[in-house]
């Protein structure tokens, strides 16, 4: 990461000002697969205390948590666990495609994040900023910025005087090949700027 940093920097030395001001950002990471996939369908429009207690529910419930489980677990079982209805046919969708071979999330490791990202977001209930977090957080992809994200809005707004999605974007494309490091620092500096 310290040489990517360091090219990073060349490219928009703010970064460095970034971490002159809050440190260098600790950069979690997440394992790939069904469960993390459906803990970030878990996580939309909800904090992630809220969709992780739900996920906890439904794994303690059904003693586990793979596709096959979930596909014999009833809708009304799921909700009884805090699912809602639209995120229970969410997941039952995403554990249909795999275990009928529709989708390998395994074949993802060898693929391009473009690749990977067009097939996620084939699935029911997975939208550009599911696939990306997927992409950065499960799959450590090094290219990904996920411009739906608010916070990342506001901190180019704020950073880069950029207004518009698609002068965030075109500005984002200098720091290519490093936009998920890019993006890892703009949390940082929101986050950090509201001591959070």
């Amino acid at each position: 990461m310290f040489s990517d940093l360091q090219n990073l920097i060349q490219l928009e030395p703010k970064f460095q000002t970034i971490i002159d001001t809050y440190g260098i950002p600790e950069i979690t990471t997440r394992p790939s697969g069904f469960m993390a996939l459906s803990q970030l369908i878990l996580e939309q429009q909800v904090s992630m205390a809220s969709a992780k207690a739900c996920y906890d529910k439904v794994e303690k419930y059904l003693n586990g948590f793979t596709p096959e489980l979930l596909l014999i677990a009833s809708d009304e079982e799921l909700k009884l666990c805090g699912v809602s209805r639209q995120k229970i046919s969410y997941i039952k969708n995403l554990a249909f495609c795999i275990v009928e071979k529709q989708i390998d999330l395994e074949s993802f490791h060898s693929k391009k994040e473009e690749e990977i990202f067009a097939e996620l977001i084939q699935l029911k209930g997975v939208g550009k900023w599911t696939a990306q977090v997927y992409l950065m957080f499960c799959l450590q992809k090094k290219d990904v910025f996920p411009i739906g994200d608010i916070a990342v809005q506001h901190t180019m707004r704020e950073l880069f005087q950029t207004e518009t999605l698609i002068e965030m974007e075109d500005f984002a494309n200098n720091w290519k090949p490093y936009r998920s490091l890019a993006t890892y620092l703009l949390w940082h500096h929101y986050l950090k700027k509201r001591n959070r």
